[in-house]
């Protein structure tokens, strides 16, 4: 890595760090989020009925915030790939989880500027995934 590229991701950390963004809370936000996501009446179905080792599947959640937060660079799913075989979800979906992921950064969050910037960034992964999912071309 470029002397470059290791200031930019500490400057990235550095600011997250001042949010009260670290790699605990991030750990904190998936277990508490995926608890609720578990329990809750239109997303647990989805979620339960796909998952088979909650811990793997955690694990791998924070390492993805980790680098989308922190731009750790600890991740490497292909997550278009895994929800494109989610037959199940509809582009309603999206808004259910997102507000579900507000609250509990509303609930949970360290300061109001965590909740901004993490909500910035799920949403923007939310449009990509639904494009991905949902975009057809020749029907435009």
């Amino acid at each position: 890595m470029s002397d470059y590229a290791r200031e930019a991701r500490q400057r990235i950390r550095d600011q997250a760090a001042a949010m009260g963004i670290d790699e605990a809370f991030i750990s904190q936000l998936v277990d508490e989020f995926y608890s609720r996501v578990r329990r809750h009446g239109v997303l647990g179905p989805i979620f339960n009925a796909r998952i088979d080792d909650w811990d793997e599947h955690l694990a791998l959640l924070k390492s993805f915030w980790a680098s989308v937060a922190l731009n750790a660079g600890v991740y490497s799913g292909k997550p278009v790939v895994a929800h494109r075989s989610l037959s199940e979800v509809e582009p309603w979906h999206f808004g259910v989880w997102l507000g579900l992921f507000e609250q509990t950064l509303k609930d949970i969050a360290p300061t109001p500027e965590a909740v901004k910037y993490f909500m910035e960034r799920a949403q923007r992964i939310g449009e990509s995934l639904k494009l991905a999912m949902f975009f057809d071309p020749s029907k435009l």
